[in-house]
């Protein structure tokens, strides 16, 4: 059965071909190159009415990467609303441009540099296996001037084959990563752990895979430290512990789900032998140092007050942290290392008012890409060697809008009905005055997740037709604390909902928003949130719009059990809506009064399109009016131009239908 898997994701899941790629600006050199000349260009606010098509334009860049020696590019890039794996040279004799056109069927999840000439990513496919639907994942190494794709041992791997878990700095080819060997029996289905040259393909198994361990954790130095077990059945936790590839793993660590015991898990391996880790000890997520094998809490290394922290950025050996990355009313890394603080405070002041975030860096940590722009810009890409203390222009984010400053952005608090104090950020549409506006509830996704002061391109195409947009961080929102998420418990589509409605009630308190003007807009959960709107809360809103949204929360639970966890899951998910039924907008759907727009992937993978399918069915049967269109090739993402602006049509003429600017 092995050879059967690789021969169907070896037929199907890449078809790599090498196009030449030109005018790229990122060929010339960047050696004491000047900025773009902006803050006319850069700062320029929009004169008049900005086209639907350029807020479906993709970003002309996504997730780039600077290599280790810092003279070359790696990203997806948009060219005529597609997306290519692109290579390009920052500075002049250092290759060509070269770009991967890709299978429609492939995702490239991600992509990463190991060497200065070698890339691995890693790859996604649905595949059909004895008539079941799986996604498959698999690894591919890429030489940088994309004339050579090395397979990571396709025919020794199950379904999932890309987990890498360390990268040589001494210049070789060299990862780790984790993957199961086969799909049928359960020893092959835990992952093992494999050293592997990516420029050959050739592998070496590090360790076997044990029973239940589904993650494995390395250090620095490529030693496997730590793996992960955890039984799906009975929800217990258990943490293994080495402190060199010499060592056994010992058990250090035990939890058990059920009652909501948890495990402080290392996120760096110091060289004293502790450990740096995030826990929510005092209620929001914070770094702390950890002794190791007896995992107790040390100092708290971050300091940001009232919010959780994102995550953290390691230093140039990886062995301790070098920034806090954490989110209040925008994103911020707050770098600990003092020469890279000075740098940030450095650019911070070269484009205010703009804002700029590091998002690549060289191996020593002297040449960088920084995204430039705001909440109201869509923003640039800058090349920056910091040894000629000057920017490269690279590329507009949106080379459409470019740096058009549209409507303005601005967070504030409102008090839900029970006392609860919502962040939210509010969108104002330009030139319309701040008085009066018709208004549009735009919830997020997730719904652990968070909005914040940065560019979105829904918010800002329905600001420039002319609507104020609230998107309120409702509770069960990360970001706020562990006390805040826990509202959230038991709450969707019912004091969740509510949190939206009291937007509505505190604008139109303010006098922003016309109370007789208002709908409601979302994707995801938030598309769950606008259906749950239309059959609960007709009386508030006048349409609604569910883009990829839930109607049967028993029914995505049924879909989830395909995958990994499935119990964890459905635990999950019971807690946050006990009653399935009682909150599913597709059992509601006689109650539906206001006119509802419903747009759905029919390649959506996290909420299959069948979701969409079943509440139109029943809003049919109960003879209520909707409108739906079900996009052939549009996943969960808007990964697709076209998807984009159909969708954005769709709205605005439905809006101008029902809840005209």
């Amino acid at each position: 059965m092995k050879d059967r898997v690789s021969r169907i994701l070896g037929a199907s899941l890449l078809a790599l071909a090498m196009v030449p790629l030109a005018g790229m600006t990122q060929d010339k050199p960047a050696e004491r190159a000047p900025a773009q000349p902006a803050n006319k260009a850069a700062d320029k606010a929009a004169d008049g009415p900005v086209p639907v098509e350029a807020f479906a334009v993709l970003p002309e860049f996504e997730g780039p990467t600077l290599s280790p020696d810092g003279t070359r590019i790696a990203a997806k890039r948009a060219i005529d609303g597609k997306q290519f794996l692109m290579v390009a040279p920052l500075i002049k004799g250092h290759g060509k441009p070269a770009l991967a056109a890709l299978n429609d069927k492939t995702d490239v999840n991600w992509w990463r540099w190991i060497n200065d000439e070698w890339l691995v990513i890693g790859l996604g496919a649905q595949q059909s296996i004895q008539g079941e639907d799986y996604y498959i994942t698999r690894m591919l190494g890429i030489r940088a001037d994309m004339t050579k794709t090395i397979r990571i041992d396709w025919g020794n791997s199950g379904f999932r084959a890309d987990d890498v878990l360390w990268t040589a700095r001494d210049g070789s080819p060299r990862i780790l990563f984790a993957k199961s060997t086969g799909i049928y029996e359960m020893n092959e289905v835990y992952p093992s752990v494999y050293e592997a040259d990516v420029s050959t393909g050739r592998v070496k198994r590090i360790i076997a895979g044990q029973t239940d361990v589904w993650d494995w954790h390395a250090d620095s130095h490529g030693q496997l430290r730590m793996g992960v077990r955890y039984n799906d059945d009975t929800r217990r936790t258990s943490l293994l512990y080495r402190k060199s590839n010499a060592d056994s793993f010992q058990t250090i660590a035990r939890a058990d789900g059920r009652k909501a015991e948890t495990i402080v898990t290392p996120s760096i391996f110091r060289a004293d032998g502790s450990a740096l880790a995030i826990s929510d000890d005092d209620g929001f997520d914070a770094l702390y140092e950890v002794s190791l094998p007896d995992l107790k809490l040390g100092k708290k290394i971050s300091a940001v007050t009232d919010y959780d922290i994102d995550g953290i950025i390691a230093n140039e050996s990886g062995d301790d942290v070098s920034a806090i990355r954490y989110t209040d009313r925008s994103y911020h890394d707050a770098w600990l290392d003092p020469r890279l603080k000075e740098l940030q405070e450095e650019v911070d002041k070269a484009v205010a008012p703009r804002r700029a975030e590091i998002v690549s860096w060289n191996r020593d940590r002297s040449r960088f890409l920084v995204e430039v722009g705001g909440p109201s810009q869509a923003g640039a890409l800058y090349y920056w060697d910091s040894a000629f203390g000057t920017m490269q222009w690279l590329s507009w984010n949106n080379g459409q809008l470019k740096g058009r400053r549209l409507s303005p952005v601005r967070s504030l608090r409102y008090p839900a009905r029970d006392g609860t104090s919502i962040e939210a950020v509010l969108t104002m549409p330009r030139g319309r005055g701040d008085k009066n506006l018709p208004l549009i509830v735009l919830p997020h996704g997730g719904p652990f997740a968070r909005d914040s002061e940065s560019w979105d391109w829904w918010t800002q195409y329905l600001a420039e037709l002319g609507y104020a947009v609230i998107r309120p961080n409702y509770r069960g929102s990360s970001g706020y604390g562990t006390a805040f998420a826990k509202k959230g418990e038991g709450e969707w589509g019912l004091k969740m909902q509510d949190d939206l409605n009291d937007a509505v009630t505190y604008l139109a308190g303010q006098g922003i928003a016309d109370p007789k003007r208002v709908c409601m807009v979302g994707a995801s959960y938030g598309g769950y949130a606008a259906m749950r709107a239309a059959q609960r809360d007709g009386a508030m809103y006048r349409c609604a719009i569910s883009y990829a949204g839930v109607s049967d929360l028993q029914a995505i639970q049924r879909y989830d059990s395909r995958f990994l966890f499935n119990r964890t899951r459905a635990d999950w998910l019971h807690k946050q809506a006990p009653d399935y039924r009682a909150v599913s907008p597709r059992f509601g759907a006689a109650s539906v009064s206001i006119p509802l727009l419903i747009v759905h992937g029919k390649e959506d993978r996290r909420v299959p399109v069948n979701q969409s399918r079943m509440m139109v069915a029943a809003l049919k049967a109960a003879g209520k009016p909707y409108d739906y269109i079900e996009q052939p090739l549009a996943d969960h993402h808007f990964t697709r131009a076209e998807d984009r602006l159909e969708f954005l049509k769709a709205m605005a003429a439905f809006l101008a239908k029902y809840n005209p600017a």
